[in-house]
């Protein structure tokens, strides 16, 4: 019995030696890269409400290397109550946190004819409630959240009046974005002149506009945005279908938008296993975020979240690490643009699963002329000088890749021009996972020749190049992978990360090849070279 004691104390002894350092790690890295998570109006009620519940949400969030906590105020028809509040709030500050509030608008007032979580926000009573909840937030906290639940989906009659001849996604835009001018920041300011309010988009990119989210205006309203990067087992029949590429892709582009508003990527682990929950992560960080935001404390206290948040723990030294190899970096690759407000019409979503191909993409609102390459798909419609800037790319012989289901309607352009490939998409983004590598290889191979690269890979396998001499490749599959990569004349190459720790792969390189082989299942390897280009005789 004495025996076992001992070693129980040793455990707990070195137990809190690596939740310290991991403490101290992210406190030293939080200018780099902040780890944050969320208490829900209901986990406020059912963890924060005690001394002792304080005391266990603190010792996890320093276990897990949290330096900054969201206390929400508001969540489906749930107030916290303020003395709760106020003391987890100064709790949590004492211990060396940066704590700020959230509000989740979910179920506020008259509640939409579709989804019953979201409201009717043409309906003057709610949105009366709705400033009520952010004056009553902004009296205690000085920045606030806004979880991803500010839209509106409704079709009551008094919608379909005030809609008028709009189309809805018009008229959602213009209500929500006057809602939230006068409903959340001027309501909150007026309680707290200092407050900053933060807008956090959801990761449905290709449906904003029809929900009413105006993401050009409502960045510029707001004082940060934040992104939904949560992605998800592919197969799991609740939550998937998505593919990690997306939190990459989505991250990019509202960033590109966002520009220094920017703040952080927010993830959960619901339908996620060890694999793919870590892969948020990553993704969200090669993307540049600053913050990852771990949802939510209750949730991951519960079914898949403990596995997830162990495996977590285990690769935050080398989130540090990759979130050091990416920042302020110029990504390098195709032009991928999506316009703001653009409809996919068939093709949701593709820029994730071509960015799953292999095919390094530099996500953008704007189709720019001046790229190397480019890959378009039917969302480029929304430009009114789409066709110009495609010709214009064309004439100047560089590679454009355009889906099968913009060839269709893009009038005036020579689909024989040996310069255009077109993806066969057929209605449907998840076919593209079943291209082979001979396959992918010939559309890369055209792609990359603008950069003096080549890249053999099978599917799902990423490429990301990173400033001028890193690159980065993610194999999501579940088998070990080899990858080569041809680039001017290879001088010197080394792995600077894998991930996982217990990740592996070979490096090795000769004249213009690079070869990555046995790469783990689920890994990223990050290589830095140096390569300089052949003399000419």
């Amino acid at each position: 019995m004495f025996a076992v004691k001992i070693i129980f104390l040793l455990a707990l002894i070195c137990s809190s030696q690596t939740s310290q350092s991991l403490w101290d790690l992210a406190n030293e890295n939080k200018d780099l890269l902040r780890i944050s998570t969320l208490f829900t109006a209901q986990n406020v009620r059912a963890y924060l409400s005690t001394d002792e519940g304080i005391n266990d949400a603190i010792a996890w969030c320093k276990e897990t290397g949290v330096t900054h906590v969201f206390i929400e105020t508001y969540r489906g028809r749930y107030t916290a109550e303020r003395k709760v509040l106020q003391h987890a709030k100064s709790r949590f500050a004492s211990e060396g946190f940066d704590v700020s509030g959230c509000v989740t608008t979910t179920k506020v007032g008259k509640i939409s004819t579709n989804w019953k979580e979201i409201s009717c926000y043409t309906d003057k009573g709610t949105q009366d409630e709705l400033a009520k909840i952010f004056e009553y937030t902004a009296s205690i906290f000085d920045e606030i959240m806004i979880d991803d639940f500010l839209f509106t989906d409704c079709e009551c009659d008094q919608c379909q009046k005030a809609r008028g001849n709009r189309t809805w996604a018009d008229y959602r835009c213009e209500l929500m974005t006057k809602v939230n001018q006068d409903r959340i920041l001027k309501a909150a300011r007026a309680v707290n002149p200092g407050v900053k309010i933060i807008i956090k988009y959801p990761q449905w990119y290709d449906n904003f506009h029809n929900r009413g989210y105006e993401v050009v205006q409502q960045t510029a309203d707001f004082d940060k945005i934040w992104v939904g990067t949560e992605t998800r087992d592919y197969d799991n029949q609740r939550w998937g279908r998505k593919v990690q590429y997306e939190a990459y892709y989505i991250m990019r582009w509202l960033g590109e938008i966002g520009g220094l508003k920017t703040g952080g990527g927010w993830f959960d682990p619901y339908g996620t296993s060890e694999n793919t929950y870590v892969e948020q992560a990553r993704q969200t960080i090669l993307a540049d975020a600053k913050e990852m935001l771990l949802f939510c404390y209750g949730s991951l206290l519960q079914e898949t979240g403990p596995a997830n948040v162990k495996q977590l723990r285990k690769e935050i030294p080398g989130l540090f690490k990759l979130a050091e190899i990416v920042r302020n970096k110029t990504i390098k690759g195709i032009l991928a643009p999506k316009p703001p407000n653009s409809d996919a019409d068939g093709e949701m979503y593709v820029f994730d699963f071509v960015g799953m191909l292999g095919l390094p993409l530099v996500p953008t609102a704007e189709i720019r002329s001046d790229a190397k390459a480019a890959f378009f798909a039917v969302h480029a419609l929304k430009d009114p000088d789409c066709s110009g800037k495609l010709n214009k790319m064309l004439s100047a012989k560089k590679p454009v890749l355009i889906t099968d289901g913009l060839a269709k309607k893009w009038k005036g352009i020579n689909l024989d021009d040996k310069n255009l490939t077109v993806l066969k998409v057929n209605g449907n983004p998840h076919n593209l996972l079943k291209l082979t590598r001979d396959e992918l290889n010939s559309i890369r191979n055209k792609l990359l020749a603008p950069f003096g690269i080549r890249f053999d890979a099978p599917n799902k396998v990423a490429l990301y190049l990173m400033g001028d001499n890193c690159l980065i490749v993610e194999n999501f599959n579940d088998e070990p992978v080899n990858v080569s990569l041809e680039l001017s004349n290879v001088v010197k190459a080394r792995k600077t990360l894998v991930l996982p720790v217990e990740g592996d792969s070979e490096l090795s390189y000769a004249g213009r090849k690079l070869d990555l082989t046995k790469i783990t299942p689920r890994t990223l390897v990050a290589v830095e070279y140096l390569s300089k280009s052949p003399v000419n005789p």
